[in-house]
């Protein structure tokens, strides 16, 4: 089995910075993209930000410029650098990564629990 665990969301002030880390542990042998999407009350959950194995990087247009992504790949874990932070960007955010837990398994997403992150004004 498979568990991604995420940490570091928090309550902070409007201009301020958080560090989101994720964690896959577990029956793992490979892992294509990892990313992280964010889920705000009534609304649908979103990506944020997602960077394959390879390196290429994706962000959405809300965040490019204030937020970055990176992975340890040997660490399986992939973290989300948030600045200049928004009331607007309060939500759960949650990882996934898209893995194979074998040579000749399929390509299976998983997701974290989510962490909270609360940006006041």
């Amino acid at each position: 089995q498979v568990q991604l665990v995420e940490s570091g969301g928090s309550l902070v002030q409007a201009g301020g910075s958080l560090r989101l880390s994720c964690a896959a542990s577990g029956s793992i042998f490979s892992i294509n993209a990892m990313g992280w999407y964010r889920q705000a009350p009534g609304k649908q959950r979103e990506l944020v930000a997602a960077k394959a194995r390879g390196g290429n990087t994706n962000y959405a247009d809300s965040v490019k410029g204030r937020f970055t992504i990176s992975r340890d790949n040997a660490k399986n874990t992939v973290y989300l650098q948030m600045n200049s932070l928004k009331p607007e960007d309060t939500a759960v955010y949650y990882c996934n990564a898209d893995l194979k837990e074998s040579l000749w398994g399929p390509v299976i997403t998983y997701w974290g629990q989510g962490t909270q992150v609360t940006v006041s004004s």
